[in-house]
């Protein structure tokens, strides 16, 4: 039978195991920097017994799904948010009775890992899940838009002592994932689309009117769901202020955050160039690199020598590799002279280069560069919490802001638990955060820098790496935007009701996202205005946005889900630093999940489907559908993995390793 995590043979893969997932079918929504994701599940069950179908994924850890449906033969059935108990009891009760049942439910402790269950699919069958989701996509260093559709989930390690249960994950390489992908996107914006890119091979950009703000694309015919597919969308001019008012839903109660107009901020603070230019740089940087076993992966299974661990010596200056030099000594010269640094390593121990930071000298860095050299990725597990709580615990330097740099693939287990801890320590300490590889874990790597006050960066091959790291340079360089304030301007009769936890890092350029509810009424003419007030190394400054207050056309409740989804984030962040008040917390949670068709921690999408009355006959047969993994042959990471080796191992062949590629539409001259 097939082992839940870990090591699938090529025996068993190839003459036991029959998956019944044959195909994903995907299309991609872009209005702006808004995304809906429609996900198509195709199983057929071609064995002889009944069978229970599980597929534990990944999804963006920011997504907000808000929608689950089944066709099973002829029978169509619409899922509902139920309280996850209630709703795991209903499946069970739905299983023992021979009926067909759906169930998708989040990860307890990791936001960005589902588990969907098709149960008691009889022998001859097939069933069609719809699956949505609704995301921001985030801006990067050269102001692409970036979606990532996760494919590979790799393996998370749970330290011992740590809350919540460990992921259980079938895992393959990636040349024998048994389904495959067909992807489209359709991107719509005010502003001009440029040209779209992708880490996968991509059929022609088209443009749907002579003022090309409307586009498709779809990827090239016979691509494997085997590698996470990144979306870049760049727009010819650069991102601005804009506010989305959104109708609330005709059928929900008035007064409640369905029923009432929801507006989505999208702020992008400008500095008065007089004091940015005038600003000394200073600071504390403490560079945190993961040397977990499975940091030797290979970045995007691509050659030999280009690790994880390889990437992330050059994100933090320590690498003599002739492709990144230019990179290296750019970062040199834009380090201030006067700070200070320090290295750590982790994995189920840590180490660090100095005691204690050192100031940047030429000497200091020397001694670095030679002990770096040394590192491997020869620390086993992936232990995060216990150095960050010795980073924490050291007294900061007077005048030098500590800016913590985590580099890590991101395969933990207890998410919840760091992010808790980053926050807890914001107040002092700033946190940027890079996920290297593919199969970071984006709950954790957004995280990390949400909570944190920093930025976060996805790195999953060397053509970006400079970009993104000097953005990250220059965000930690600039001295923390305190005294934040949002004010806003209503017309009389118009209340506001903020759903978005409060500003805590302002940085050049880069969005803030603001979700607030609107109550009351004003005419259809009225204008609001939002005025963000903070101060910069002692100088007060100012941005403001003007708006409309009439409800924008044709974006359905996509605002409301994620607005609703910011604020059951907010909430479950609540409950975990709460010890009195943790289950009226829950009970806010489970409301406001249910009111919005929002899943959460604490509840699920289920549905039943009872057909004719016969209960479906013979013993059901349980297939963990599996997905692709830099590190599955790892079980526990209990071994030093030899990625690339074990995998050729398997497949018998060299070309059946992914190599990355990256791949450019545009429309045809």
């Amino acid at each position: 039978e097939i082992s839940r995590f870990g090591v699938l043979t090529q025996k068993v893969w190839l003459r036991t195991a029959v998956i019944p997932l044959k195909s994903v079918e995907v299309e991609l929504q872009v209005r702006d920097h808004v995304a809906t994701v429609v996900s198509t599940l195709n199983y057929e069950n071609k064995e002889d017994k009944p069978l229970e179908a599980v597929f534990v994924f990944p999804l963006p850890g920011d997504a907000a799904v808000c929608h689950f449906s089944a066709t099973i033969g002829q029978t169509q059935i619409v899922a509902e948010v139920k309280e996850k108990k209630q709703a795991r009891e209903e499946y069970d009760d739905a299983l023992s009775s021979g009926a067909r049942a759906i169930l998708i439910e989040e990860s307890d402790q990791r936001p960005d890992i589902f588990s969907l269950s098709v149960g008691s699919l009889p022998p001859g069958e097939s069933a069609s899940i719809r699956l949505e989701y609704v995301t921001e996509l985030a801006v990067q260093a050269d102001d692409g838009l970036r979606f990532c559709l996760p494919a590979v989930l790799n393996p998370r390690y749970q330290p011992q002592g740590s809350v919540g249960a460990s992921v259980q994950v079938t895992s393959v390489p990636a040349s024998l994932v048994p389904y495959s992908l067909s992807f489209s996107a359709r991107v719509s914006s005010p502003r001009p689309v440029s040209k779209v890119e992708s880490n996968c091979s991509l059929d022609p950009l088209q443009y749907l009117n002579t003022e090309q703000t409307q586009a498709t694309v779809k990827l090239a015919a016979g691509h494997k769901f085997d590698r996470d597919a990144e979306v870049l969308i760049y727009y010819k001019d650069a991102h601005q202020p804009t506010a989305v008012v959104e109708a609330g839903q005709a059928s929900a109660k008035p007064g409640s955050l369905m029923g009432d107009p929801v507006v989505m901020l999208s702020l992008y603070p400008e500095f008065p160039q007089d004091v940015m230019s005038s600003l000394a740089s200073c600071g504390e940087f403490v560079f945190l690199l993961d040397r977990s076993g499975s940091m030797d992966c290979p970045m995007n299974y691509s050659k030999r020598d280009q690790t994880r661990i390889g990437s992330a010596r050059v994100f933090i200056m320590l690498s003599f590799l002739s492709s990144l030099k230019d990179t290296l000594l750019l970062l040199l010269k834009s380090l201030p002279m006067g700070c200070y640094f320090n290295i750590y390593s982790f994995g189920s121990r840590y180490e660090h280069i100095f005691p204690t930071s050192v100031e940047y000298s030429q000497t200091t860095m020397k001694e670095a560069l030679k002990r770096v050299k040394r590192m491997g990725a020869d620390l086993e597990k992936t232990e995060i919490l216990k150095p960050l709580q010795h980073i924490y615990s050291q007294p900061c330097i007077p005048n030098q802001p500590r800016q913590v740099f985590v580099f890590t693939d991101g395969e933990v287990g207890n998410t919840k638990e760091i992010i808790g801890l980053v926050k807890k320590y914001s107040g002092s300490h700033r946190c940027f955060s890079f996920g290297i590889g593919e199969g970071a874990s984006s709950a954790l790597i957004n995280g990390l820098a949400k909570e944190g006050g920093g930025h976060a960066q996805f790195i999953t091959g060397a053509d970006r790496m400079q970009p993104k790291v000097m953005q990250s340079l220059r965000f930690a360089l600039q001295p923390a935007v305190v005294d934040i304030s949002v004010t806003w301007d209503l017309p009389k009769g118009v209340s506001v009701t903020v759903l978005s936890p409060p500003i805590t890092a302002l940085f050049q350029g880069q969005r803030s996202l603001v979700y607030a509810q609107l109550s009351g009424q004003s005419s259809e003419a009225a204008e609001g205005c939002v005025t963000v007030k903070y101060s910069l190394a002692g100088h007060p400054s100012q941005n403001q946005l003007h708006f409309s207050l009439t409800p924008a056309q044709d974006t359905g409740l996509t605002v409301h889900r994620l607005a609703a989804r910011t604020l059951i984030r907010s909430l479950e962040m609540e409950e975990r630093e709460s010890r009195r008040e943790q289950d009226e917390v829950k009970k806010k949670v489970v409301e406001l999940s249910v009111q919005s068709g929002v899943i959460s921690a604490f509840t699920a999408f289920i549905a039943v489907n009872k057909g004719d009355g016969e209960a479906i006959q013979g013993p059901l047969v349980r297939r963990n559908v599996p997905k692709p993994s830099e590190s599955y042959f790892m079980k526990n990471k209990k071994q030093k993995p030899r990625c690339t080796e074990d995998i050729l191992s398997l497949t018998g062949n060299v070309d059946k390793c992914v190599t990355p590629t990256t791949w450019s539409t545009t429309p045809p001259h």
